[in-house]
């Protein structure tokens, strides 16, 4: 197998597609959870702090309502064990109360006023207390609302981080489950989505470069309407290309091998046929003295044409020779290899201007005139019996400036569509059985040879080729120099 329809390498240890997509999926889901996390951590300090809060204002509320302030010590503990709290002290305007203390404690760590607004540095704090909260006090202040101005309460930070710390626990489990869930209800969803359609994609682009020419392994369009149908279609439709060209390219290596062997023999042939026609100089016949020039001439191109046969294609045209030559004696070659030189069944009309010369190639502009006339010629003659009067092939000539314009066209039924569509193009534009469509593509090759162009005009009975061919450029200087030598 050649190295261009190679096999691709087959997948390595790497994990595909498949498993990217869920590692990807369960990191996504993961962060989603870790910015909900935040917060909701943050928020879960503040709602347990408020709680103590509300539960000390009820607290103070009992112990202020009590006669003379006096309240018994085993009461006063219970409520502050009610309140989570090591002290409690209301304030009514420049008066501070101890309401209850448990023990006194010692030195707190930081103060928290709620009265301040919520802010980013809440996210620190509640991070500060699952870090650093355990056995550390904190001297939490807020508004009293009844009774008082101000409530403050000394609280022990491990219960709130303990709590805390449980939050985050079920948290954590219940992401890691709405994860593996969501992760794989995506994983699954995509999977059979795009994955599994991507992996029948490469797997038969795989598959057809083993064997393009296996028309059995081009994709089937799974008619989905998305994107991935498009890729499909599109890929169905790049592989027919490639299998048609590559059946074409094959047909046309078998041809050429075929033409090779053909070139070879008739070429043998052409030059026995050429040393038997210099015997016709010697007859003194008028006809074959005037046919034998010709004849000569024909076989001289012959043998020129099989030797280049295989040139289209395979190797670029011979770069024309090009010289001043008059357009008329190249377009009653045109007729004579026609074979509408002594009349015929088909009119042949010569309106070229009078002294027309071109500067080009005259055995290539023969050429290349001769096949449109040929392919003209063929297109009369398939519509039944012809006339000479109403089927005609014309060849107009005209000088435009610098610029020589040649158009040859025929009262035929003109070129269908089909060949519109493909004009010019090899084995494409053919109409008639057995066609090869050559006659075209090689003018065409042989006028932009030239740097001219060649192109079918719209709107003429018939078909009609517009052939141009411009002049070289003058090198002043070099024809001064000519002169010179002159």
């Amino acid at each position: 197998m050649s190295e261009e329809h190679a096999p691709a390498k087959a997948p390595t240890g790497r994990p595909g597609l498949s498993g990217k997509l869920l590692a990807l999926t369960a990191l996504f889901v993961m962060v989603s959870e870790i910015l909900i996390f935040v917060p909701s951590v943050a928020n879960f300090r503040l709602n347990f702090i408020d709680d103590q809060l509300n539960r000390a204002r009820t607290a103070a509320l009992a112990l202020d309502a009590a006669p003379d302030g006096a309240v018994e010590e085993p009461l006063a503990r219970k409520l502050l064990k009610i309140v989570g709290a090591r002290a409690l002290v209301l304030q009514t305007g420049d008066a501070r109360r101890l309401l209850a203390v448990a023990d006194m404690p010692p030195e707190v760590a930081h103060t928290v006023d709620r009265r301040d607004p919520v802010g980013p540095e809440t996210v620190l704090e509640a991070f500060d207390v699952l870090l650093y909260g355990d056995k550390r006090l904190a001297r939490v202040v807020d508004d009293a609302q009844d009774g008082g101005d101000e409530i403050e309460i000394v609280v022990d930070e491990t219960p709130l981080r303990k709590a805390m710390l449980a939050f985050s626990i079920n948290v954590l489990a219940l992401s890691l489950m709405i994860s593996l869930i969501t992760g794989a209800l995506v994983y699954f969803t995509l999977d059979r989505m795009i994955v599994r359609p991507v992996r029948r994609l490469t797997g038969s682009m795989v598959q057809f470069a083993g064997a393009p020419e296996d028309a059995s392994r081009i994709v089937a369009a799974s008619g989905r309407d998305d994107e991935i149908g498009v890729a499909e279609e599109e890929l169905a439709r790049m592989q027919l290309q490639i299998h048609s060209q590559l059946a074409q390219k094959s047909r046309l290596a078998a041809l050429g091998l075929a033409v090779s062997k053909i070139n070879h023999d008739l070429r043998n042939l052409l030059a026995s046929a050429q040393l038997m026609s210099d015997r016709l100089g010697a007859v003194a016949d008028p006809t074959v003295q005037k046919l034998a020039p010709r004849l000569v001439a024909t076989l001289d191109r012959a043998i020129s044409f099989c030797q280049s046969t295989l040139s289209y294609g395979a190797a670029q045209e011979t770069p024309p020779a090009r010289r001043m030559t008059p357009l008329s004696e190249i377009v009653e070659d045109v007729r004579a290899g026609l074979g509408l030189a002594g009349g015929g069944a088909v009119g042949f009309v010569s309106a070229v201007e009078r002294g027309l010369v071109i500067d080009a190639d005259p055995d290539q502009m023969f050429r290349a005139l001769l096949n449109l006339g040929r392919n003209a010629l063929q297109a009369l003659e398939s519509r039944g019996e012809t006339d000479p009067d109403r089927d005609q092939i014309r060849i107009l000539g005209r000088r435009e400036g610098a610029v020589a314009v040649i158009e040859l066209s025929d009262t035929g039924p003109g070129l269908p569509q089909k060949a519109r569509d493909h004009l010019f193009e090899p084995f494409q534009g053919s109409t008639r059985s057995g066609g090869t469509g050559l006659g075209l593509a090689i003018a065409a090759e042989l006028v932009r040879a030239h740097g001219g162009s060649i192109a079918l005009v719209d709107g003429t009975m018939g078909a009609t080729f517009r052939i141009t061919i411009p002049d070289r450029p003058i090198d002043l200087q070099a024809r001064a120099r000519e002169r010179a030598r002159a």
